[in-house]
């Protein structure tokens, strides 16, 4: 048995026309358009997060021996040690907060900078710089360097971001220069700096520091030198000789979802019309007769007798028939009564009456029969 042959058009190549590289062309100009659509559509790169200090962020000063003040010291916020029990210097030195020596507070706060001295010493990724500070300007980010010097001006440009999160992995220790400073060349928040310091850290006199240090071993801060941030040594003593350590400024804005109802969006136009109460009438009602008039039946030619005697009183109006004689007023009661109790008297008069007119026509035909007789 023999089949047809297919018919099998044969496939035109790209060179032989038909709008191959055209096609070729608008199927790669959509492919690239696609990748754009989708790149534009992921998340941008999330900025660091600060780092958590827990209860440890009410302290200005916190020691695991001791804490020694020479000096009217200043600190803004608490001072804390633990496991030691002493801080020397205070008073003359000045605590604007709490004194936790030894205490549960002061140990939960060491336990608490435990934990932010490993989340900053861990941070990654991070930029590795030279050891001198001095002179360089920062933007926000992590920063590893060996032990680190600062000599002079340290800048830390912001780039328009107030919280702004700038972090110091110190391998080794830190140490300023006398009349060094730390600045920001716009406005920033300085309780988002953080230096994790692998051994010591000193801080010259005169210096202008920023940002929370935290020393796995001691700190010292010189004559005059002052602080925007915290001093906190996990194992190790804080010195202080008249110095001032101010809390650091978190002023950064939330913003404010403008479609969340306020107080004032809560209508306040209660009516307040009170429906006025219903007054009883003051006037009582007229009297209903306790008694209905029962009627008595009229007697033809009868003359009125009583104290109504003499009165014309006009039918009733309220007289349903011609026949009702039901009063509705006291006068037409008072009648009906009289004639109720007239009728009743009469009734003997009457009868008594008949009686003797009955024997008086007797009387008569008898004496008419006996006058007739022979």
């Amino acid at each position: 048995m023999m089949t047809a042959p297919s018919r099998v058009r044969p496939i035109r190549s790209a060179r032989t026309g038909g709008g191959g590289p055209l096609a070729v062309s608008v199927v790669a100009v959509l492919a690239l358009g696609s990748t754009l659509v989708v790149l534009s559509q992921l998340p941008a790169e999330a900025a660091d997060p600060p780092v958590p200090l827990g209860t440890a962020e009410t302290f200005s000063v916190l020691g695991a021996e001791t804490v020694t003040n020479t000096g009217p010291s200043v600190l803004g916020q608490s001072l804390g040690v633990s496991p030691g029990t002493t801080a020397p210097g205070f008073p003359p030195g000045l605590v604007g907060g709490e004194t936790h020596l030894g205490d549960a507070d002061a140990l939960q706060a060491k336990a608490d900078l435990s934990t932010a001295y490993g989340d900053a010493a861990g941070r990654t990724p991070f930029t590795s710089l030279p050891a001198e500070l001095g002179g360089q300007t920062l933007t926000p980010g992590t920063y590893r360097l060996p032990a680190a010097q600062l000599t002079g001006t340290l800048t830390l440009n912001t780039l328009g971001d107030p919280a702004a999160v700038f972090v110091f992995q110190l391998t080794s220790g830190l140490t300023t220069a006398s009349d060094s400073a730390v600045v920001f060349l716009d406005d920033a928040a300085s309780c988002n700096v953080y230096w994790q310091v692998a051994e010591s850290a000193t801080i010259g006199s005169g210096t202008d520091f920023v940002g929370t240090v935290m020393a796995s071993t001691s700190i010292s801060m010189a004559t005059g030198a002052t602080l925007e941030g915290r001093a906190l040594a996990q194992t190790g003593e804080v010195t202080l000789d008249t110095n001032t350590i101010t809390a650091p400024v978190c002023d950064v804005v939330t913003p404010t979802p403008t479609d969340t109802p306020t107080a004032t969006d809560t209508p306040t136009d209660t009516p307040t019309d009170t429906p006025a109460p219903t007054v009883a009438p003051t006037t009582a009602p007229p009297a209903v007769p306790s008694e209905t008039p029962v009627p008595t039946p009229e007697v033809p030619g009868a003359p009125p007798t009583g104290p109504d005697a003499g009165v014309v009183v006009p039918p009733s109006p309220t007289a349903s028939s011609p026949g009702d004689r039901r009063s509705t007023t006291e006068s037409d009661r008072y009648r009906d009564e009289d004639l109720s109790e007239t009728g009743t008297d009469a009734a003997p008069l009457l009868l008594a009456g008949g009686v003797l007119v009955a024997l008086g026509v007797t009387t008569l035909a008898v004496r008419r029969r006996r006058g007739t007789r022979p």
